[in-house]
C-alpha cells in the first residue's frame, strides 16, 4: 500500500507541469551557460556585433538617434531599432547594450506570456528546444520583441480587448512583417461573430500604426514600402508565395550546408508538419481552435506561409528562425506526445543552450579549440 502510494506522489510530481518561476529559472541558466560556452571560445561583445542582423539593427538604430538616414538600407522592418534607439537614449547605455537587454527581457516576457497563455510544459520546452530562439534571446535579434508583442496580443484577444491585441499586433507587424497574420486573423474572427463596429475600429488601429511607420520611408527614401522592396531580391522570381516545399527542397540543392545544419533544420520542418497534421486530426487542438480562433487562425495562416515561402536562398538554412512564432502552438497541437518529466525538461535545457553556442559560432571552430 505505501509502495502504491509513493509511485503516485512520484507520478504526479513527474506530470506537475512546472511553474513560471521555474521556467524562468531555466531559462536563465540556459542563457548564463550560452554564454559561458561563448566566453570560452571567443570575445562575446564581438560575437554579438558579428552576428545575424546586430550591425545593421544598431546602424539604424544610431541614424533614428540622429534621424540621418543618408547612409541606411531598409532590408530589416525599423520596429526593432526604434526600440533600441529609445532605450538607449532613455537609460544613457550603448546601442549594443539596449540591443541585449531588449532581447533577454524581451525572451523573459515571450516566456511568461507563453506560461500563461498555454501552461508550463509548452512554456518550457519553448523556452529550450529552439537553437535560433536560444542565439537570438542571448546574441540579439528582433524576434524575441516581436513574440512578446505577438504573445501579447493573443492574451488581450482572449479577454476581448480587442483594441489592444490589435495594436499590440500591428506594433509587432513593424518589428517582423509576419505579424500581418494576427491582425487579419483578429479580422476574421470579429467579422464572423459580426462585430463590425469593434471590426472598423480594429482597422483604423492597425492603419494609423501602418502610417506612421511608412512615413519615415515615404519622405526619405521615396518609397513607402521600402522594406518591401528589399525583401524582394530573396523571392525566387519575384513572388512571395510558391509551391508548397518547393523552395525548401531547392534550397537544399542548390546551397549545400554541414550534415549538422541539415539535421537541425528539417528536424524543426518535420515536426512542425507533424503538428500541422496533429492540427488537423486531432479532437483537442479542434476543441482549442474553438476557444482560441484568433490563434488558431494565425497557426493556419503561418504554417502555409512557412512551406510556400518563395525564397530558396532564405527558408531551408533559416526554417528554425522562421518557425519560432508557430513552435509554442506546434507544440500545443503535440501535447499528448510532449515527455511530462521535469527531469527531461531540464536535461534538454542543459544541453540546447551548449550545442546553440556552438553553432553560433560554428562547431568545427569549438572543437578545433577543444583538441588545441
Amino acid at each position: 500500500m505505501l509502495e502504491h502510494k509513493q509511485g503516485v506522489t512520484q507520478a504526479s510530481v513527474e506530470i506537475s507541469p512546472p511553474s513560471l518561476q521555474s521556467v524562468l529559472v531555466l531559462s536563465f541558466a540556459g542563457y548564463v551557460l550560452f554564454v559561458t560556452v561563448i566566453l570560452a571560445c571567443q570575445n562575446y561583445f564581438l560575437v554579438v556585433d558579428q552576428f545575424g542582423d546586430n550591425q545593421r539593427y544598431i546602424a539604424l538604430a544610431s541614424a533614428i538617434q540622429n534621424w540621418d538616414f543618408q547612409n541606411i538600407t531598409v532590408p530589416q522592418f525599423w520596429g526593432f531599432s526604434y526600440v533600441i534607439a529609445a532605450l538607449s537614449l532613455l537609460t544613457g547605455t550603448s546601442l549594443r547594450t539596449a540591443l541585449l537587454l531588449i532581447s533577454i527581457g524581451a525572451c523573459l516576457a515571450s516566456i511568461t506570456l507563453a506560461h500563461r497563455l498555454w501552461g508550463g510544459w509548452t512554456a518550457g520546452f519553448f523556452a529550450v528546444l529552439n537553437f535560433a530562439w536560444l542565439q537570438r534571446s542571448s546574441l540579439g535579434g528582433s524576434e524575441p520583441l516581436f513574440l512578446s508583442l505577438l504573445f501579447g496580443a493573443f492574451i488581450a484577444v482572449r479577454k476581448n480587448y480587442w483594441m489592444i491585441g490589435t495594436f499590440l499586433a500591428s506594433i509587432s507587424t513593424v518589428v517582423r512583417p509576419m505579424g500581418l497574420f494576427a491582425l487579419i486573423a483578429i479580422g476574421i474572427v470579429l467579422l464572423w461573430r459580426r462585430e463590425f463596429r469593434t471590426c472598423v475600429l480594429a482597422t483604423l488601429i492597425g492603419l494609423t500604426v501602418g502610417g506612421l511607420y511608412i512615413v519615415p520611408l515615404a519622405i526619405y527614401f521615396g518609397n513607402p514600402f521600402a522594406n518591401v522592396g528589399n525583401y524582394q531580391t530573396d523571392w525566387d522570381n519575384g513572388f512571395p508565395i510558391g509551391l508548397p516545399f518547393y523552395a525548401i527542397v531547392k534550397g537544399t540543392i542548390i546551397y549545400p550546408v554541414p550534415w549538422t545544419n541539415l539535421l537541425v533544420t528539417y528536424g524543426w520542418i518535420v515536426l512542425v508538419l507533424l503538428a500541422a497534421v496533429a492540427m488537423i486530426a486531432t479532437r483537442k487542438f479542434h476543441q482549442f481552435a474553438r476557444n482560441f480562433p484568433v490563434e488558431s487562425i494565425f497557426a493556419a495562416m503561418y504554417f502555409a506561409f512557412l512551406y510556400t515561402y518563395n525564397s530558396s536562398y532564405v527558408i531551408r538554412g533559416s526554417f528554425p528562425r522562421f518557425a519560432l512564432p508557430i513552435v509554442p502552438l506546434a507544440l500545443v497541437a503535440l501535447d499528448r506526445w510532449i515527455p511530462k518529466d521535469q527531469r527531461v525538461l531540464w536535461m534538454v535545457g542543459f544541453i540546447s543552450p551548449i550545442l546553440a553556442a556552438a553553432s553560433a559560432i560554428g562547431i568545427r571552430h569549438v572543437v578545433s579549440l577543444i583538441y588545441q
